[in-house]
């Protein structure tokens, strides 16, 4: 009995729990003597309010160290890792507060960034703002920074670059250069007048080519934008 006793004490359950150690679940023998391991779920209590914020505040920093970030974009990130609205809006608000979020700072950022970089007209920039969850009074604010003489200079040199390295024939040259100016969100006018006089100021049988510009159909390009913008092809 004594034996028998003393091999029992030897099992699982037979083990005393530690200090402190009362609530933890202990392993269990499943079929066949295999040990089962514990929920992990057992004797555990539900996320505070509290820590919920704390996460939704280190999700934050995370994506805003990689860039700025709009207030709509760090609410999308917080609901897909399942923080509440309530607890998501408290943190929000208060980075609103001390300036952690701004999204007038980030439009005007984004506007010139974009437009110097990637020669983005204001309907692109427009687009790329609306994606982003900027309000619209917003936006239109930060594009009103970008003139229309800057937009044409803009267009106008990103013609001359593409010049550099144009192949084909010049109405298929001019035709592509339109497109690409199309694409990037300048209105049919802007691009077609960039094109014309980057071809004329090239050379004196591109500026004979270059009336090839005044039967260019302006309504028939600004269709031609809409189908581009529906296939969601993106800025070159």
């Amino acid at each position: 009995m004594a034996g028998r006793r003393a091999r029992a004490g030897r099992g699982w359950d037979a083990s005393p729990p530690r200090s402190g150690d009362a609530t933890t679940p202990r392993p269990r023998r499943g079929r066949r003597g295999r040990v089962e391991e514990p929920d992990p779920t057992e004797g555990t209590a539900p996320v505070s309010p509290r820590d919920e914020a704390e996460v939704a505040r280190e999700i934050c920093l995370r994506q805003l160290a990689v860039r700025p970030r709009t207030r709509a974009e760090l609410a999308g990130a917080l609901a897909k890792r399942g923080i509440s609205e309530e607890v998501a809006a408290q943190v929000l608000d208060r980075y609103d507060e001390v300036g952690i979020i701004d999204d007038a700072a980030f439009a005007r950022a984004w506007v010139s960034s974009r437009h110097t970089g990637r020669g983005l007209a204001r309907r692109a920039l427009a687009n790329e703002l609306r994606q982003r969850g900027v309000d619209g009074d917003v936006a239109s604010e930060a594009l009103g920074e970008l003139s229309e003489e800057t937009e044409a200079e803009t267009a106008r040199a990103l013609v001359e670059r593409k010049l550099r390295t144009a192949r084909g024939e010049p109405d298929a040259v001019f035709r592509r250069l339109v497109g690409m100016l199309a694409r990037k969100g300048y209105p049919p006018g802007v691009a077609i007048r960039a094109v014309k006089d980057a071809l004329a100021a090239q050379s004196a049988e591109a500026a004979e080519f270059a009336e090839f510009a005044e039967q260019i159909d302006a309504d028939a390009l600004a269709e031609a934008e809409s189908e581009i913008e529906r296939d969601g092809r993106s800025a070159d």
